[in-house]
């Protein structure tokens, strides 16, 4: 948001951050160091319709705040509740709701659920695996948000450019990628993410993204395209395997 031109504190002020205690508001007691950022004004709180402003669950934040994006990290089971999921695609077209909790049984919603309770017209990733649901009178797979999608190409991309160290701007480049590859993106009825057999396709586009933004930075050496293409696919590793042919075995030995 910041890159994009939101001030740092706008930019903070639209993330809503519901832990044990409820939304983290400023001044609450037991407010951590790194919570401390995310903390709500009161004053951007005074018109909300709440029941106890001593502690504002999820459901009051949805109905207040009207968010577009749903993240789960709790570990709570079926937190994101039918009442809470329904709210919130009230108000957004296509609600991204993403039951990021493992394993399976912990996490705060099911797939089927979230497309039963949006219409079918949510953008769902999970943490944990589901198996595939029907929709549309199809079978279509939930994708699982699974850190395989980033870290091959970061890691490529470190070892091709001889970079210093990974930035947090890298981990941007990589997830800009991965967006931009999307199937969602050109057909909105596909998958969240691509299958994983094209990973090794998708890792490159990040290697490369992820080179770039290194050499933006200053993190590694400058490279050509066509040098940084060459040197990205010297380091892949080729999954090719000799041919054999079984020999009679030796008696005696």
């Amino acid at each position: 948001m910041i890159e994009a031109g939101v001030p740092e504190r706008d930019a903070r002020s639209r993330f809503y951050l519901v832990d044990r205690e409820g939304l983290l508001v400023e001044g609450m007691a037991g407010l951590q160091p790194f919570q401390a950022p995310f903390a709500q004004s009161r004053d951007r709180l005074a018109a909300w319709k709440l029941t106890s402003p001593n502690r504002i669950g999820l459901a009051e934040v949805v109905t207040n705040a009207y968010p577009t994006v749903l993240i789960g990290t709790s570990g709570q089971a079926h937190s994101f509740s039918e009442g809470v999921v329904r709210a919130m695609a009230a108000h957004v077209k296509r609600p991204v709701i993403f039951p990021l909790s493992n394993p399976t049984e912990r996490s705060e919603a099911t797939p089927q659920d979230l497309l039963d309770w949006t219409d079918g017209r949510a953008v769902i990733g999970t943490g944990s695996p589901f198996p595939a649901i029907p929709r549309n009178g199809h079978s279509f797979r939930i994708d699982q948000t699974n850190n395989s999608y980033v870290y091959p190409g970061v890691g490529l991309a470190a070892i091709a450019v001889q970079a210093r160290r990974i930035s947090d701007g890298r981990f941007l480049a990589a997830a800009r990628t991965i967006a931009e590859l999307s199937p969602t993106k050109r057909d909105p009825r596909a998958n969240l993410l691509p299958p994983l057999g094209e990973l090794r396709k998708l890792s490159f586009q990040v290697a490369i993204a992820v080179a770039k933004q290194a050499e933006t930075e200053g993190l590694a050496r400058p490279i050509p395209d066509q040098d940084l293409i060459a040197a990205v696919n010297s380091k892949m590793w080729e999954p090719a395997y000799a041919p054999y042919r079984r020999l009679p075995p030796v008696h005696g030995a």
